[in-house]
């Protein structure tokens, strides 16, 4: 199926243009449509997607002046306005109208709040927010399902459990998941670059599997709480001699928590849009970092060949059992027992903190049918009485 999405992406570079449609345009949408831009790249053409009109066109307009000042626009922009993410017939007509080679969903159900500034100082997990993170981008792979659409999906948030669920649920799921463990890669160079004193950062290399728990964790505290991670470190192609405990200590950079912080997020988005398309123009092997690629808990190298037009989990530094291990325990710390069978399980431990902390009981499972209340839920008793 994937190698049918990315055959259809090279055919339509060969013969028109190659068309992205950017799902929700807030700060991640905006930061991605001006990166997009900056590529002068005349063979793309970016659909923007969401309810306010008004509000879109005038985004989109200081993108597109912006970017030819700089005489970097190329590409065309167009808005499709009054699509409601609550309603899968909505999303399903703008996607038959539009016919996108890459879909990238930016949108979230409570906008303008970092969900990590009630949980992480409070119960150290992020796993909370799943049924959050994952019903737009339900109700987006549903519409995606009717249309019946040959895109390539990327989703931006809580990836590591969200593309999972949905495919567990037996539902169309997006190709690959953005953010998260590209957050922490780009921290490990700089530190190893500080490490061997290497002034060409650029030139080093990071490999590494793991889920949200430890791209938080390694970023805010430099420690891996106790799991020993996969990581590879190599300058120029030779593998660093390295202590995994000094690295990640030195890898804490501080960072804004408003939406400036939403620059990786639209950078890791931009990431997997241009090695997708390097590989299919000129049959290249790129690889990059996913959270969920191909339904998988956590997050994972991904290999994607230009020349047969296939991607898969680069198993070059590590196996996939390994991977998926390490994952797994990673995830369990963010709360997420397992995934499976539609069903979303929170651990004992996860509930116990919530308790505790904001008077909440969860429920321990959550089923599929179960995502809105159950986001609605998360809305009222948590998200609400904790707003600063």
């Amino acid at each position: 199926m994937l190698e049918e999405k990315l055959n259809s992406i090279k055919k339509h570079n060969t013969d028109g243009k190659v068309k992205i449609m950017i799902i929700g345009l807030g700060s991640v949408g905006n930061y991605l449509l001006n990166y997009l831009l900056s590529t002068a790249d005349e063979k793309i053409e970016i659909v923007v997607v969401g309810r306010n009109f008004e509000k879109m066109q005038r985004d989109v307009n200081i993108a597109r002046i912006s970017a030819l000042i700089r005489r970097e626009n190329r590409s065309s922009v167009t808005v499709e306005s009054g699509v409601d993410l609550e309603n899968i017939d909505s999303i399903s007509e703008c996607i038959e109208r539009s016919k996108p080679d890459l879909i990238v969903n930016t949108s979230r159900v409570y906008a303008g709040l970092k969900y990590g500034s009630i949980s992480w100082n409070n119960i150290r997990a992020y796993g909370i927010w799943i049924p959050l993170s994952v019903k737009y981008i339900r109700n987006i792979m549903l519409a995606y399902q009717k249309a019946d659409c040959r895109a390539v999906v990327i989703n931006t948030s809580y990836s590591d459990g969200t593309i999972p669920w949905l495919k567990s649920a037996g539902i169309a799921y997006p190709d690959f998941g953005s953010g998260n463990l590209n957050h922490l890669l780009p921290r490990i160079k700089f530190a190893a670059a500080s490490e061997f004193g290497i002034s060409d950062f650029w030139n080093i290399d990071v490999s590494m599997a793991t889920a949200h728990f430890h791209d938080v964790v390694i970023s805010k505290e430099g420690q891996n709480e106790g799991i020993e991670q996969l990581l590879s470190i190599r300058y120029n192609g030779k593998e660093l001699d390295f202590d995994q405990n000094d690295i990640l200590s030195k890898s804490v950079i501080s960072m804004p928590v408003d939406s400036k912080r939403n620059m990786m997020n639209a950078s890791s988005n931009f990431d997997i849009i241009e090695c997708i398309l390097r590989a299919v123009r000129t049959g290249s092997k790129e690889v990059f970092y996913s959270p969920g690629a191909f339904g998988e808990i956590g997050g994972y190298p991904v290999s994607v060949n230009g020349k047969t037009l296939s991607a898969e989990i680069d198993e070059t530094f590590f196996n996939i059992n390994e991977m998926r291990e390490k994952n797994r325990l990673s995830i369990a710390l963010d709360g997420i027992e397992k995934i499976e069978n539609g069903c979303m399980t929170y651990t004992d431990e996860l509930i116990m903190k919530t308790e505790k902390v904001f008077k909440v009981k969860l429920p321990k499972n959550v089923a599929f049918d179960e995502i809105d209340s159950t986001a609605e839920f998360i809305i009222e008793k948590i998200i609400k009485p904790n707003l600063k």
